[in-house]
């Protein structure tokens, strides 16, 4: 058996500091300590960089669905498979600012908005940039995915006021080639290049629950650890069942005790980088939830739909995170509720 004291000899005891070179050897370390010590371990990395008891709430919203033409083999929105979903053009900016407002006065505190393209032409991204400049407006943090940018197309990105971009590698390095195979890991590996350039944070993570082993689960973190600089945030997907894609032949849902030790060791791995519980939420218990927040999870995506697939309501979030007495975005909407408002009108008149 693996014990704290085992891994401190192996050079990792140090729970403030950032590194960029993590073995494959030391996350499994990590990942197999007895669950007390690696939770121990998480929470007081998570302290030293973090609020415990605070949560970021985020939304997002599919600004372009369908029609891709990457074959990404989990996809409900790639052309090569028939999941049933009907592609549309890119929305009015009017309306998706329309939506970020929504999202705002719910309780997000960043909006994301997702457009299903292997790479944007120059004519959409004038459109994104004003989508951006103009939810950057409302006040909110703004994070787009778009696939693939060149180093201008970053940098136009930027200009607009983006915060975030996302882009996922996904899974491991060995991994990949039996998810994707119309576009490279380095094909991503580049894109963040020019986006960390362009002068923007990074939102990278991956999906568990595809088919791929514990090792791959790791060796995704180990990837992302070991980037020059960390992504700012970590999304982790629990793979949200799709009909008609291939992942249905190997998807196996995670054991709940095997995702809180990944995300615990994420945070030890990466401590100053927000740990997301991005889709698949909806197959986790309220208890799994909290063990993840205990292991250093501190971001949730909020709605009931990320892109084209369910989420837990926000009734529930705001309960859950009420009862865990985690504060967040839900809390502050909820002091300032349509009825809230209404009443204090009434008095003022």
């Amino acid at each position: 058996m693996i014990d704290s004291e085992g891994a401190k000899r192996r050079g990792d005891s140090n729970s403030d500091s950032v590194r960029s070179d993590w073995s494959r050897t030391e996350a499994e370390v990590l990942y197999g300590l007895p669950f007390s010590d690696l939770m121990f371990r998480a929470q007081m990395v998570h302290r030293a960089h973090f609020n415990p008891n605070h949560v970021e709430t985020a939304s997002l919203l599919s600004i372009k669905t369908g029609g891709c033409p990457e074959d990404c083999g989990y996809c409900s929105q790639s052309a090569h498979y028939d999941t049933g979903l009907k592609a549309t053009k890119l929305m009015d900016k009017v309306d998706v600012v329309a939506t970020a407002q929504r999202a705002k006065d719910a309780g997000a505190e960043r909006f994301c908005m997702a457009a299903a393209w292997r790479n944007p032409k120059d004519r959409d991204l004038d459109q994104v940039c004003e989508m951006v400049s103009a939810v950057k407006g409302l006040g909110m943090e703004t994070c787009v995915t778009l696939g693939m940018l060149t180093p201008a197309q970053a940098s136009r990105l930027h200009d607009a006021g983006l915060d975030f971009y996302n882009h996922n590698v996904d899974t491991s390095p060995e991994h990949y080639d039996q998810i994707i195979t119309t576009r490279t890991l380095q094909d991503r590996i580049d894109t963040l290049g020019h986006v960390r350039e362009a002068g923007i944070k990074v939102c990278c993570g991956g999906i568990i629950g595809m088919g791929e082993q514990i090792t791959d689960r790791l060796g995704m973190l180990v990837l992302l650890a070991n980037m020059p600089v960390h992504p700012e945030s970590v999304p982790i997907n629990l793979w949200n069942e799709v009909k008609g894609v291939p992942v249905n032949a190997t998807a196996e849902r995670p054991d709940p005790i095997d995702v809180v030790r990944l995300v615990a060791v994420a945070r030890i791995m990466m401590p100053q980088s927000v740990v997301r519980l991005s889709a698949g939420r909806q197959y986790m218990t309220d208890e799994l939830q909290a063990l993840c927040f205990l292991a250093g999870a501190n971001s949730i995506f909020i709605g009931d739909v990320l892109l084209t697939t369910r989420n837990p309501q926000r009734d529930r979030d705001a309960d859950l995170l009420d009862r865990l007495g985690i504060e967040s975005g839900l809390e502050r909407a909820k002091q300032r509720s349509p009825t809230h408002d209404s009443e204090i009108a009434a008095r003022a008149g």
